[in-house]
């Protein structure tokens, strides 16, 4: 089902930059895929000047810009997926150990609920995928707002995250990633409910790293298999 369908005239900028968001983190969009204005702005329903604002503000973020060649999905090679997720580990693993510390035991207990409704999860239960769709289902984004640090919240959600969230959702599918991954939420949340920031911050290093060799094995596959097809064609 598509990501994209006419939206009211509230607030067209912030409605358009949130379709699009969701449009190509759920993959509608291929990175490195163009992508064109006019049927954007007509699948959305609105005028090109609220959609240029909004492709404005994802630049940098999940699309680029490029002189005679117009916008497109960014698209990472393997050593800026790495150095993106080895600033991910640490900035985590310090919102971890934060959370440990800060976080309320009515904190704790939604989190649990949060992995409980994950775990319910059609996707999540058959091992298909672990997609956390929205930043209020979002196990990572609870833990970062719980450390209290805006500045590390502004650093991780509003930068490293939108560029880390394609590889999220494609490496997320890989087999005996979903389940492996929600056994280590599990993990952290035990160690976020010992108050102990030092296995708090191990655990969700340990799963970062786990994510950034998935998602690494995810783009080496993709790339053999671009490198196959172009030589078969």
């Amino acid at each position: 089902m598509t990501a994209l369908f006419p939206i009211a005239a509230t607030s067209l900028v912030d409605e358009a930059f949130t379709k699009l968001v969701a449009a190509i983190t759920s993959g509608e969009f291929a990175p490195g895929e163009r992508l064109s204005e006019a049927e954007l702005a007509r699948q959305l329903g609105i005028s090109r000047g609220p959609l240029r604002e909004a492709l404005h503000r994802l630049e940098g973020r999940l699309v680029v810009r490029t002189p005679r060649i117009g916008v497109r999905v960014v698209e990472f090679d393997r050593d800026t997926l790495e150095q993106l997720f080895l600033v991910r580990e640490a900035l985590e693993g310090m919102a971890a150990r934060l959370a440990a510390e800060r976080m309320t035991s009515r904190e704790q207990d939604e989190i649990a609920n949060l992995l409980d409704r994950h775990a319910g999860q059609p996707d999540v239960a058959s091992g298909k995928s672990y997609v956390q769709v929205s930043t209020d289902e979002d196990f990572h984004f609870a833990i970062v707002r719980s450390s209290r640090n805006p500045r590390l919240e502004q650093l991780l959600l509003d930068e490293v995250y939108y560029q880390l969230r394609l590889h999220r959702l494609r490496s997320s599918t890989r087999p005996g990633r979903a389940q492996a991954a929600l056994a280590e939420h599990r993990e952290i949340l035990a160690a976020l409910q010992s108050r102990d920031p030092d296995r708090a911050e191990e655990a969700m290093r340990k799963h970062i790293r786990s994510a950034r060799f998935s998602a690494l094995a995810d783009l080496e596959a993709t790339g053999t298999s671009k490198s196959r097809s172009k030589h078969k064609a």
